[in-house]
C-alpha cells in the first residue's frame, strides 16, 4: 500500500499572519497614497516571490523607489518580515510534528527571497517535516500546477496519497486538478480531524476476498 503524505502551506496555516497595517502605515509616514507602495514595488514583490531577484536587490530597489535611507529602509524591511512570519500556530505545528512516522510530510509555499532562512531560525520548519519546497526557489507560484507537481516529486509520493493543507481556496482547487486530496483550512480541530481522516483511510486494511463457490 502507498504510504500517505500531509502537505501543508506555511502563511495562514502554520503561522498565523493577520495584516498589520504596516503598508499603510509607511504610506502615510512617507506622504503617499493609500495602495502606493505596492503600486511602485509590484514588480519587485513579484521577481521576489519567483527568485529572480535577491534580497540585497530588493532592498535597493526598496530605498530608490520610496525613497528611504538607509535606517528607514532596514525599518520598512523589519515591518515587512514581521509580518511575513507572523506568529507560530503551536497547536498545528505541535501536532505535525507528531506525525513523524506515520506519514511523508512536506511544506509548500508560496514565498520570498530569505524566507528559509528566517523561518529555519525562527521557527525550525526543517526539523518539522521532509521536505520545503518553496515557491522563490523553484520560480512557480500556487496555484500554478507544476508546484503541486514539484512538492510531490521532492518527496517522492503521488499526488492521490496527498493530503495538501492550505488557507486560499484557489490554492484548494489547483491541488485537486493536480491529483491531491486537499482541505482548505478554516481552524486546528477540523484541520487535524481531516488529517486524521486521510491518514486512517490509508491505513485501513483492503477488504478481504469472498472465498469462490
Amino acid at each position: 500500500m502507498a504510504e500517505r503524505c500531509v502537505v501543508l502551506d506555511i502563511g495562514g496555516v502554520l503561522e498565523i499572519t493577520p495584516d498589520t497595517g504596516w503598508v499603510a502605515a509607511w504610506e502615510e509616514r512617507l506622504g503617499l497614497s493609500p495602495g502606493a507602495v505596492h503600486e511602485r514595488m509590484r514588480d519587485v514583490w513579484q521577481a521576489g516571490s519567483i527568485g529572480t531577484i535577491g534580497e540585497e536587490d530588493v532592498n535597493e530597489q526598496v530605498a530608490v523607489r520610496l525613497g528611504l535611507d538607509a535606517l528607514r529602509r532596514e525599518a520598512f524591511m523589519a515591518d515587512l518580515w514581521a509580518e511575513y512570519l507572523g506568529t507560530p500556530n503551536d497547536v498545528l505545528i505541535d501536532y505535525v510534528k507528531g506525525l513523524r512516522g506515520r506519514c511523508r510530510l512536506g511544506i509548500l509555499s508560496n514565498s520570498f527571497v530569505g524566507a528559509r532562512e528566517r523561518e529555519t531560525e525562527r521557527y525550525g520548519f526543517d526539523d518539522v517535516v521532509e521536505q520545503i519546497v518553496y515557491s522563490h526557489e523553484i520560480g512557480i507560484e500556487k496555484p500554478d500546477l507544476r508546484a503541486f507537481e514539484a512538492v510531490c516529486a521532492a518527496l517522492s509520493v503521488r499526488p492521490e496519497d496527498c493530503l495538501f493543507v492550505d488557507d486560499a481556496a484557489a490554492n484548494i482547487a489547483a491541488a485537486r486538478a493536480a491529483g491531491m486530496r486537499a482541505h482548505l483550512f478554516e481552524d486546528n480541530a477540523r484541520t487535524i480531524a481531516r488529517i486524521e481522516a486521510h491518514l486512517e483511510a490509508g491505513s485501513a486494511a483492503p477488504p478481504r476476498a469472498l472465498p469462490l463457490t
